[in-house]
């Protein structure tokens, strides 16, 4: 909201020598964020002057410039020669004269030089040129502006440039600072200076006349709130629309960025930004009886005050008369009622309408405006018959009209202001601040509530917000008002104890550790976006690589990219090229994220979306997430290039399947469980080179080379492995962690067996059947040697285990781990027919 200083002193005393930091200062300290200074940005000599006489001089380049003498009066140096470009002025008007030494905005900077000829002490300048406006065809003529002042004067302050404004943001919810009358009332409650409330009215000086018929017929309202509430019209007759517009009204909209298109609809956007109450002006001639108010029907036509013609849904409220639709109600009219210069009888239109509605219908046509950020925040319910009084009384002062008393018209709607219990401690427990109850009491009244004792004990008060606070709702933002007018700098700053019990869950403080993990061992997190093509989707998202069902989206980023990722490979192979791109070759990458994986004819998504700002229940929250498609969380890496940089005695050392597997220890390290590795095929994998990753008998991930096509295609040169593991699925099968075991002080007994079996046969599973017949004395085994070649059948291969038994209260015998051993081998026999090579 940009707030001129002059317009903010009208209503609160502002201290002459303040200052913009001042103000924001003042604002800031009641919750507003400050945005930036804005002013006129020129300085003088900018003065008024009389064009004596000029002279045509036709150029070279077509142009026709006019030599021009100018008196700017004899205390600025008397009459100046001055070129100037324009057409549109005749001797003896008078104008504004940038003399050098001044500085227009841009920064501009005026000085004597010499053009066409001529050696030009000064401009003459226009509205654009001076801030106040786009029109730049002509100079500004002061006697359009209905100004007759002397020769000499200041120019500056004559049309009010010397006007600042603060802009601040405001929040949502609260759409009443988006007016001066809010903003003073803000700056009141920040410095105690006089507030003095611009709707200050006897009812019966804002009633309007009668005669005038107005309707309300809202057949569908949204969440059962009719359209429209309130609604307010007056008539003024025999206004001039050719009248100027005042100079300070002018320098105030401008400021506050609202261009000047003439008298009316300027009275109208100033009676806005003072009041926040909305108004609308309609040719009253152009109307066809009287005003309707009602929902659109599906697929109905309106052509806005823009020019564009809109298909409107059954939710827009319009605003109707005889001939059919005139307006998107509290968004933008229509272009058939539209006041213009031959405007002479003017109907004014103040309301209240329902913030859902008017929210919606901006939206819905991409049509936000300056009514509708209002309306949909919500506005004083007891303002459109003040606001819809100072329009018509400016409209009688300012553009000659006359206010028909008789004829005019009102829907008067209840307003309830709902009151709120306060507990007279829950404001201090809750803000941490021992206010005194006068304290609290006095803040809630110095924000215009009423507040009264509830019950005979006095432990509570009851309090009634005030109208233009919709905001305020419950106790706790009752607390929120207390804390900010009396200083948020009084909150203590005290680090809260957490209770016990609480923190991180099981499935979270797992996530961080494989997370941490990873990037411990030098790989790098990545972060890329979920979108991909049907074919990315269907060559990793599946085993095969045929068609997979994918979640496509209604309004995608990129269009050729409209699918959710069943995998995260495809956004870590995009990152490759990016690094690879800009000169990263060696690439250690991870990225954890959501996958979305729905089911074959599955279908998903609700009819029935729950109402804004009401609390889902927990049925409605197990309806919500019923209706969309699994959404694992997977941790995924990417290795290229080298795992070691080339360095003096060293060549560099590429990166292997081994670094790949690597990973996928430690993931499951991290995670608390044993990942096995088994030969497996994947359409976007090597075949050879291919591993599928399993807990228990739970198929859990990949691990791989990419294809050497897939690489190519995403501008890979080399080999690229891959790993992708079901990050929630194996954090779910560790359980409880393990308890640290105790380390025995008894020596181990190491042996070897080399077994062979079929070339077909996994490692992996020879390896489990040694495991579970070996028994509790085996502590730890692995494979040293996988040999094919001379000396073993064909179709066969020996593989070598090194084998280590301990006992936790013995010293092992070597029978006793030798029986252990033939135990595991015995089950290796029974299962894969392997036999202890001689």
């Amino acid at each position: 909201m940009r707030v001129p200083l002059s317009w903010l002193r009208e209503y609160v005393d502002v201290p002459a020598d303040a200052t913009t930091d001042d103000v924001f200062a003042a604002l800031v300290s009641v919750g507003f964020e400050e945005e930036e200074r804005i002013g006129f940005d020129l300085t003088g000599p900018i003065v008024v002057g009389t064009v004596l006489s000029f002279v045509p001089e036709p150029q070279s380049n077509g142009k026709t410039i006019r030599w021009c003498q100018v008196d700017v009066g004899e205390a600025n140096g008397g009459v100046r020669g001055i070129v100037c470009g324009a057409h549109n002025f005749v001797e003896g008007d008078k104008v504004v004269v940038t003399l050098p030494g001044a500085v227009l905005p841009g920064p501009f900077p005026i000085a004597a030089r010499k053009t066409y000829g001529h050696v030009s002490d000064g401009m003459i300048a226009s509205a654009k040129e001076l801030g106040l406006g786009e029109e730049h065809s002509g100079i500004l003529r002061l006697t359009e502006l209905g100004l007759d002042p002397e020769v000499g004067t200041d120019a500056i302050a004559l049309l009010s440039l010397d006007d600042v404004a603060v802009d601040v943001n405001v929040t949502p919810d609260r759409g009443y600072a988006l007016s001066i009358r809010g903003i003073a009332r803000e700056y009141s409650h920040a410095t105690g200076a006089p507030f003095r409330d611009p709707a200050a009215h006897e009812w019966d000086d804002v009633q309007p006349g009668s005669g005038f018929p107005i309707t309300v017929d809202d057949a569908a309202p949204i969440r059962g709130r009719v359209g429209a509430s309130e609604f307010v019209v007056r008539v003024v007759r025999d206004v001039d629309p050719s009248r100027p517009t005042p100079p300070w009204m002018v320098a105030r909209l401008t400021l506050a960025g609202i261009r000047s298109l003439g008298i009316l609809i300027d009275i109208t956007n100033y009676v806005m930004l003072e009041l926040g109450n909305p108004i609308h002006g309609y040719d009253l001639d152009a109307l066809s009886g009287g005003i309707t108010v009602r929902r659109a029907a599906e697929g109905e036509k309106l052509t806005t005050l823009d020019g564009k013609e809109r298909t409107l849904s059954g939710e827009d409220l319009l605003i109707t008369d005889d001939s059919g639709p005139i307006g998107l109600a509290g968004v933008m009219g229509g272009g058939t009622t539209e006041m213009t210069d031959a405007t002479r009888n003017v109907l004014i239109e103040a309301a209240t309408f329902d913030p859902v509605t008017i929210a919606r219908t901006a939206r819905r046509h991409k049509l936000p405006s300056e009514a509708s950020r209002r309306f949909e925040r919500g506005v004083d319910p007891l303002i459109p018959f003040v606001a819809a009084r100072r329009v018509a009384d400016l409209m009688v002062e300012l553009a000659g009209g006359t206010l028909d008393p008789d004829l005019g018209g009102a829907l008067y709607g209840e307003v309830f202001l709902p009151s709120i219990l306060l507990p007279r401690a829950f404001v201090p427990a809750l803000i941490g601040v021992d206010y005194t109850d006068a304290e609290i009491t006095g803040a809630l009244e110095t924000i215009g509530c009423e507040v009264s004792p509830a019950d005979e004990a006095d432990a509570e008060w009851e309090v009634i917000p005030p109208s233009w606070r919709p905001d305020l709702t419950d106790r706790w933002t009752l607390a929120e008002e207390v804390a900010r007018i009396h200083g948020l700098d009084r909150i203590p700053s005290i680090l809260p104890t957490p209770p016990s019990g609480r923190g991180l869950t099981a499935l979270q403080r797992g996530r961080r550790r494989v997370a941490n993990a990873l990037a411990a061992a030098g790989y790098v997190e990545t972060l890329s976006f979920p979108f991909v093509t049907s074919e990315a989707n269907d060559l990793h998202g599946s085993a095969s690589g045929g068609s997979v069902p994918a979640v496509k989206l209604a309004n995608p980023i990129d269009g050729q990219a409209p699918y959710l990722r069943r995998s995260l490979v495809p956004g870590l192979l995009q990152v490759a090229h990016r690094n690879l791109s800009r000169g990263f070759t060696d690439l250690s990458l991870f990225e954890t994220g959501l996958a979305f994986t729905p089911e074959p004819e599955a279908v998903y998504g609700t009819a029935d979306v729950p109402p804004l700002a009401v609390r889902p229940s927990d049925d409605t929250l197990a309806e919500l997430n019923a209706a969309i498609p699994p959404q694992p969380r997977h941790v995924a890496v990417l290795l290229a290039g080298n795992v070691s940089a080339r360095q003096p005695g060293y060549p560099a050392v590429a990166v292997e399947l081994a670094d790949a597997l690597g990973a996928v220890e430690t993931i499951g390290a991290a995670a608390g469980v044993r990942i096995d590795v088994a030969q497996g095929e994947r359409a976007a994998l090597h075949p050879g080179r291919t591993g599928i990753l399993s807990v228990g008998s739970v198929e859990v991930g990949y691990v791989g080379e990419v294809l050497p096509a897939v690489a190519a295609a995403a501008d890979l040169p080399g080999r690229v492995y891959v790993v992708e593991v079901d990050l929630g699925g194996i954090l779910a099968l560790a359980g409880a962690p393990d308890a640290a075991a105790s380390l025995s002080g008894f020596p181990a007994a190491t042996q070897d067996v080399s077994l062979v079996v079929g070339d077909d046969v996994v490692a992996g599973d020879v390896r489990a059947a040694l495991v579970e017949g070996a028994g509790e004395l085996l502590e730890s085994l692995h494979l040293v040697d996988d040999y094919r070649g001379k000396g073993l059948t064909e179709g066969t291969k020996s593989l070598t285990f090194a084998l280590r038994f301990r006992a936790p209260d013995r010293t092992l015998t070597a029978a006793e781990a030798t029986e252990a051993k033939l135990n595991g081998v015995a089950v290796a026999a029974e299962r894969f027919g392997a036999t202890i090579r001689e």
